[in-house]
């Protein structure tokens, strides 16, 4: 096992370079120059040189590299063109607030996703499953923003249960540990701080949920299908075991795989994509800071949350790939 886990570590090398070379030049692909947005349109050559020269952007391109990769390697990130704030303390400030909504949407997913799968493939051809399927396709092709903007018009306007967006309500004074608000508020014991912001949560979560909730749905209950015809399960139920014995010991740990798989990658489409729901619901996480980065040409905050954001995924496959070896042994023998 501890073998696996070692040549997995080892693959996420070479992947970690390949990353930083296509966030390197993607980066560089984008029209304008930072220097003139940073001086302006009537700036000078002369003012516009220093500050390319200030930047490095007056080397040769692999030179470029090298230092960017010299400088992550180390966890420093760069400087914002613009604001003149570290990356890597301005990441570490807001990535928090996305992984916190991420974990919320995940789990809306598994809450919601898993059970529906599961009993619209033991109950095939039933209304329940008809309406389930119905609502995944209903998840999966609904605009985030849309729903966004739907869910505040209904519990925020109308029935006034739920606020905007933000994090806590504004003037309420807590100090964070880790920045991530739900768990800081437990580890505090501030019950007040930790109700208001699972009611900030709520929305955010379940509006960037509905998608990966849909496909989590549908991966489970066709894979679950393709189990339920296996010989091994009609043996089951022939030996008189209970039906939910069946389907939970012998049907749903084989139908793990394709579903860990789909939820893994969900996980990393979560972080990287939850800009349009951060920026409906004001929600101060790293998407919204990446959009405006990307227009104002910040290359140092471009490169760092795009290199942070695959590097999780990176991260989340590897998770995967060690989860496969515990679900299923023969794996790690392979």
């Amino acid at each position: 096992m501890i073998r696996y886990i070692i040549k997995r570590i080892l693959t996420v090398i070479p992947v970690f370079l390949g990353v930083s070379v296509l966030v390197f030049g993607f980066v560089r692909l984008i029209p304008g120059d930072p220097a003139t947005v940073m001086l302006g349109e009537r700036a000078t050559k002369e003012n516009v040189a220093l500050v390319r020269e200030r930047l490095g952007l007056n080397l040769p391109v692999h030179q470029q590299y090298l230092l960017f990769l010299s400088h992550a390697l180390r966890g420093d990130l760069g400087t914002s063109v613009l604001r003149g704030e570290k990356v890597t303390t301005e990441l570490i400030r807001r990535f928090p607030a996305t992984i916190e909504l991420t974990l919320g949407a995940i789990l809306v997913a598994l809450i919601v996703g898993i059970p529906a799968g599961v009993i619209s493939a033991v109950r095939r051809g039933s209304l329940f499953d008809a309406v389930s399927m119905l609502g995944a396709l209903t998840g999966v092709s609904m605009p985030i923003f849309w729903l966004g903007l739907m869910m505040i018009f209904l519990f925020s306007v109308v029935l006034r249960v739920l606020p905007t967006g933000g994090r806590l309500p504004a003037g309420m004074n807590f100090t964070p540990i880790t920045n991530l608000l739900v768990l800081d508020s437990l580890l505090k014991g501030d019950m007040v701080a930790f109700i208001e912001s699972l009611r900030h949560l709520a929305m955010p979560a379940l509006a960037l949920g509905t998608i990966p909730m849909a496909i989590i749905a549908r991966m489970t209950r066709a894979s679950m299908l393709e189990v339920l015809g296996q010989d091994y399960i009609r043996t089951a139920h022939a030996k008189g075991l209970r039906p939910s014995t069946v389907v939970v010991r012998h049907a749903l740990r084989n139908a793990w795989l394709p579903v860990i798989t789909v939820v893994g990658l969900q996980v990393g489409r979560l972080l990287s994509g939850a800009i349009l729901t951060e920026t409906v619901f004001s929600w101060p996480g790293i998407g919204r800071w990446l959009v405006d980065a990307i227009y104002a040409r910040d290359y140092p905050i471009v490169q760092g949350v795009t290199l942070t954001i695959s590097l999780v995924f990176v991260g989340v496959n590897l998770l995967v790939d060690i989860l496969y070896a515990f679900v299923d042994p023969r794996i790690r023998f392979d």
